[in-house]
């Protein structure tokens, strides 16, 4: 089958792409304390980044003649980023060191199709891999900074 890797990783990326939304949902839903004026709408644009990443990976793995997930049984048998009930416990510093966690997996995963298209020769959708790993890398930064820590940013 042409390109099965790639869609493997394609695959794979929709269910974590839906499950990360839902971590980034809950974090804005259970966001309390110092910065909440700041931090609450950014996790609106967090959201719609990762939403709009979801597309375009779905979009692509069509064009490639493969099927995503749809369905939430099939996001929660197949993702690889954790989840928990929320609890207003948590404090906006581990809410965001939770999404750190994620988004450094999100990373790890679109290496791995940069690596895959690129034994497959599927160019254009290791274009896409670059450019949503190299977003992904800012939020690492960005979320690191906040917490005030290095990105450290694996290559």
């Amino acid at each position: 089958m042409k390109y099965a890797e790639t869609k493997n990783v394609l695959n794979q990326l929709v269910a974590d792409l839906s499950q990360m939304s839902m971590v980034i949902h809950q974090t804005h839903w259970y966001m309390r304390g110092t910065n909440f004026l700041k931090l609450h709408p950014l996790m609106d644009e967090f959201m719609d980044e990762i939403n709009a990443q979801l597309d375009v990976i779905s979009e692509r793995l069509i064009a490639l003649d493969g099927a995503p997930y749809s369905t939430l049984t099939e996001m929660a048998e197949h993702t690889g980023i954790k989840d928990e009930p929320g609890t207003y416990e948590k404090s906006t510093p581990e809410r965001l060191a939770g999404l750190l966690v994620g988004y450094r997996y999100l990373a790890a995963l679109y290496q791995k199709g940069i690596e895959v298209s690129d034994q497959e020769k599927d160019y254009s959708t290791q274009d896409i891999f670059i450019g949503f790993k190299t977003a992904i890398e800012k939020k690492i930064w960005m979320i690191s900074a906040e917490l005030d820590q290095a990105p450290e940013i694996d290559r």
